[in-house]
């Protein structure tokens, strides 16, 4: 059994502020998720912090590109750098951001080892690229298509890997049934799931067959990558974009438990929770019990 490693990424570069002059709250994902006892509770080891740069827009402007590029790569190397140590180790690291820009580490890290898929748990696509919209600024509403080598070359072609994962080794499950993005995720072949398709085939079924399409020897392995606005906010409002008509946490259950339980699956990251938006700290508590049950010796 390999062991658990919990790695905190406090990121939130890839945010838009809250309001003029605040910082986006996710940054405090992983003191939340420890407060709940999350690392005793999945028997895990300590992987310690790693520690973005300061969140400072400066004079960024709409229609500038993404901002906080530069130092949304330099942690992108960094947490690259402490990913790709446990993978190699034999580790399975457990990441908690932060926005979903620190995704960028775990996808770098993997491709400078080999060739690796990519299972991302989202409320959206987060697929928002010069090719299809003309708002590029916040790169944790971006990062698939940075990921995939679409936007500017400073985030989508570090060290020379562009791109870090393929569009083919991609699955996209719990999209909203109405998300926008969605039509040219499937023109371009990268197979998804919306939540109402989730339903109608069974979060199991359906989770089972994605898993059977990545358990083949043409990649290394997959990496699951979780938003927590994959939740209905009537669950999990705690997002900075609760949108309606998400999945409910015994759907999300049966994804996270058939894909990490996977001996071809090597590292998972959360992100997106904002505990400034949870006074009472119920969703934490949900997040975690949701983790521990998915990781749960089988």
């Amino acid at each position: 059994m390999r062991r658990l490693v919990v790695i905190d990424a406090p990121s939130n570069l890839g945010l838009r502020p809250p309001t003029e002059g605040s910082v986006p709250g996710c940054y405090k994902l992983a003191g939340a998720l420890r407060e709940q006892r999350l690392v005793q509770r999945l028997g895990a080891y300590e992987g310690g912090v790693v520690v973005p740069p300061r969140y400072d827009r400066g004079e960024w402007r709409e229609g500038d590109g993404v901002f906080n590029a530069g130092a949304i790569a330099t942690y992108t190397r960094k947490l690259a750098d402490r990913v790709e140590h446990h993978v190699r180790a034999g580790d399975f690291p457990v990441v908690l951001g932060g926005d979903c820009s620190i995704q960028l580490g775990a996808s770098l890290a993997l491709r400078r080892i080999g060739r690796y898929g990519l299972v991302v748990i989202d409320g959206s696509a987060d697929f928002r690229h010069p090719g299809n919209s003309d708002r590029i600024g916040a790169a944790g509403g971006e990062e698939l298509a940075i990921g995939t080598g679409r936007g500017q070359r400073d985030l989508t072609d570090l060290e020379g890997l562009r791109p870090y994962v393929r569009d083919e080794d991609v699955r996209v499950l719990g999209i909203r049934d109405y998300d926008e993005e969605r039509a040219e995720l499937t023109e371009l072949k990268i197979m998804n799931a919306t939540v109402g398709e989730i339903r109608e085939w069974g979060a199991e079924e359906l989770t089972g067959a994605v898993l059977r399409t990545l358990e083949v020897p043409v990649t290394d392995g997959f990496w699951v990558h979780l938003d927590a606005d994959v939740l209905d906010p009537s669950v999990m409002p705690a997002v900075d974009s609760p949108d309606p008509g998400g999945l409910l946490p015994d759907e999300l259950a049966s994804l996270l438990r058939t894909l990490v339980r996977s001996e071809r699956c090597v590292g998972f990251n959360l992100t997106i929770y904002d505990p400034d938006l949870d006074p009472d700290g119920s969703c934490a508590a949900l997040l975690a019990d949701l983790l521990q049950e998915a990781f749960a010796r089988a």
